[in-house]
């Protein structure tokens, strides 16, 4: 079976489900990158290839509401530049899915995660680099923006895993708090309401995870609201080290046979 609906999984794994559709709604308002956990979560509960098909709507719900939250916060000529880049890699990603087995899907995604945490410890350490974003404009950051913006777009669509790719573009680039929330939450909306026909022709998306979709949904809303109250609250170092432990232990689990 591709998908699995609301009554092939125990009370316990669809426990575990909402609580990463409730961190799906915090990483948009709060923290970007938390999602990595849900990722971890969906594919450890669901055959991890049609985990990312369920993921993607939860997914488009929370990328809904952070626009509502940050729409007058995004930066457009960042956006255009990248989504050249990115569809190119969406494209490369959904060529991968058309061959890849469940197999090794759940170790691309372990992989995935591994290499995103890596990289979340490494933007950490140098965030506090400022720069302007109209500084891409440059030959060179017009180079980074094609090069982020290709594996972004091929780790969102093959694992939904492109936020911690775009979060340290960004943070690269100069953006503070809102700025950045604002930008990745135009960027993730329209990047992943793009992916849905390539899911859909996957069969990766189909009536029976839609229903598993809308009983999920729900829970992202709670989440969005306490980003919304936490992100000016939260030590945000600290929980970033929780996220980072958190998604190195879905991924070696993931990788595991």
């Amino acid at each position: 079976m591709d998908t699995m609906t609301l009554w092939h999984i125990t009370g316990w794994e669809f426990a575990a489900l909402a609580f990463a559709a409730l961190l799906v709604g915090f990483s948009k308002t709060a923290v970007s990158g938390a999602n990595t956990v849900s990722l971890a979560v969906f594919a450890a509960v669901l055959p991890a290839r049609a985990s990312t098909g369920v993921l993607l709507p939860v997914l488009i719900a929370g990328d809904l509401l952070a626009v509502l939250t940050y729409r007058r916060h995004a930066h457009w000529p960042t956006l255009w530049r990248l989504f050249p880049a990115v569809a190119g890699g969406v494209v490369a990603g959904t060529v991968f899915l058309m061959w890849a087995d469940d197999g090794i899907v759940r170790t691309s995604i372990g992989a995935i995660l591994l290499l995103m945490a890596a990289v979340t410890v490494w933007r950490r350490r140098t965030a506090d680099t400022e720069r302007d974003p109209d500084a891409v404009v440059t030959r060179g950051g017009r180079m980074k923006a094609r090069s982020y913006g290709v594996l972004g777009g091929f780790t969102t669509m093959v694992a939904n895993a492109g936020g911690p790719v775009m979060a340290m573009y960004l943070l690269s680039a100069g953006f503070r708090k809102l700025g950045f929330l604002g930008t990745s939450a135009f960027f993730f909306l329209i990047v992943n309401v793009s992916k849905v026909p390539f899911s859909v022709g996957l069969g990766l998306i189909n009536g029976r995870s839609l229903l598993l979709d809308a009983a999920l949904v729900g829970f992202v809303v709670p989440g969005a609201l306490l980003g919304k109250w936490a992100v000016n609250r939260i030590n945000q170092r600290l929980f970033e080290q929780l996220v980072i432990a958190a998604t190195v232990v879905g991924g070696v689990q993931l990788l595991l046979p």
